[in-house]
């Protein structure tokens, strides 16, 4: 079910109306009000490429907000070309089917309410926004919208009009995403995850002591970004509540992944000195925190305090190091690590971690030992077990989807769990254009309308 109404204490209180259609916002009348996710009855403009921007929008499809994705008419997001691996297509065997890089960060999701079947929060919009009915489309879309997301370099979108000034919106929330943000002197660079975690210190201190330098197995960068850019625009939003006005927010990637060197960036700045390097596994201020290798492969144990580190020396059945004076703080466990370690790898080596199945419920002999001590632990698992693991699996993050020309897909699920509102996967992500003729319909455009545009390849 549906209505027609300015809902929600937070949300657009006045729409732009080109073109003298009435616009209206979708929202959930569930019998329950209580079930209705956060963001339920808020439009996002996406105007964002590759994973930064993408993974802010589908954060705040997960909670509730209808996204609208726009792309370019034939090439789409650049991600939808990154790969393999592709989900082979069922209905077109010249496809190579959709990247699932693009899966990944682009699914959309409904609303938690079972009578809310029609509204998918995540839909794309296949849009030329250099011509100008292009423009003109894109700015209707926006003046019934409450943010826009966008991570094209700085000055782009005034080319089109687009920019945040040119828009003359004192309502719209504008989050611009950039490698190195609106000022500085390198605002103009075009900034890449691998970039950023090279310029900005990460890769500095990522890998093994003595080997290179290395980058993170996921584009952190990038995540970190994404969710930055999220709670931001979820702040500006409990800010326009009680002022009114939205604003334009600048995220820079250069600025998280400096703000993501946490207590690294702290120890340089406190000490003066230079940063302890890559440790591999280790940490730089707690020892023992790191891999051990076992019989069979590697455990990971992190005793971070005095009592952990008593409890693993007893399940190694070597208290007598709880009282070494080399050992007695954690300050001193810094301090000689180079003497702890092999002592503790000498004991590790002799029982193994995995169990000859090598399922993550049968226990080898030092996970099994673990189990319950008290002590943090784990084994270090690849990524086929980790989507297989038992808590995984339990906590409901593998789901699977049905995609419109795919078929079945499974994905992760959003890691989101509310007490009331239970947000969830119902549909797969968009192909490119999927929801081009029913946005604008949205707007007011009728079929022929539509189909002018498509001749003139303003759509897709």
């Amino acid at each position: 079910m549906f209505r027609n109404e300015k809902i929600l204490k937070l949300s657009r209180l006045n729409w732009v109306k080109p073109r003298s259609v009435t616009y209206s916002r979708y929202f959930s009348t569930s019998s329950n009000p209580q079930v209705v996710l956060p963001l339920t009855g808020f439009k996002v403009v996406d105007l964002t490429r590759d994973l930064a921007g993408p993974y802010a929008t589908q954060i705040l499809a997960d909670l509730g907000a209808e996204v609208i994705k726009v792309e370019h008419p034939t090439r789409g997001d650049d991600s939808r070309h990154w790969g393999p691996p592709f989900a082979k297509s069922l209905t077109d065997s010249e496809s190579r089917g959709e990247s699932a890089y693009f899966l990944a960060v682009n699914r959309y999701e409904a609303t938690c309410d079972q009578q809310v079947s029609g509204l998918q929060n995540k839909k794309s919009l296949a849009l030329d926004f250099k011509k100008k009915r292009g423009q003109n489309i894109l700015k209707a879309l926006i003046g019934t919208s409450d943010v826009v997301v966008e991570n094209y370099l700085p000055g782009t979108l005034a080319k089109y009009g687009l920019a945040y000034e040119q828009l003359k919106d004192d309502k719209i929330i504008y989050a611009s995403i950039t490698g190195y943000g609106q000022t500085g002197p390198y605002k103009n660079r075009a900034g890449y995850d691998l970039m950023l975690e090279a310029e900005m210190g990460l890769m500095h201190i990522t890998g093994e002591a003595k080997g290179a330098p290395v980058r993170a197995g996921v584009a952190i960068t990038d995540v970190t970004t994404g969710l930055y850019a999220a709670n931001s625009i979820m702040a500006a939003i409990i800010s326009r509540s009680g002022t009114g006005l939205g604003q334009n927010i600048d995220i820079a990637m250069s600025d998280c992944q400096v703000a993501t060197l946490t207590n690294v960036a702290s120890s340089c700045l406190i000490s003066g000195g230079p940063d302890s390097g890559r440790l591999g596994t280790s940490h730089a201020s707690i020892c023992p925190y790191q891999a051990f290798a076992t019989k069979d492969g590697t455990i990971i144990v992190g005793a971070a305090n005095d009592r952990l580190y008593g409890i693993f020396c007893q399940l190694l059945k070597r208290d007598d190091w709880i009282e070494d004076e080399r050992f007695k703080t954690n300050a001193l466990r810094v301090e000689n690590r180079d003497i702890l370690v092999p002592m503790i790898t000498e004991e590790t080596k002799k029982k193994t971690t995995m169990a000859r199945t090598m399922s993550p419920l049968m226990f080898g002999e030092w996970l099994s030992l673990f189990e319950g001590s008290g002590i943090p632990y784990a084994a270090v698992n690849d990524i086929q077990a980790t989507l297989n693991h038992p808590h995984v699996l339990a906590r409901n993050m593998i789901t699977v989807v049905e995609h419109p020309t795919c078929g079945p897909v499974k994905l992760v699920n959003t890691p989101i769990k509310f007490s009331k509102a239970k947000p969830s996967i119902r549909e797969a992500p968009p192909t490119l254009g999927q929801h081009t003729d029913e946005t604008l319909m949205r707007l007011g455009y009728n079929r022929k309308e539509i189909d002018i545009l498509r001749l003139e390849q303003v759509v897709e």
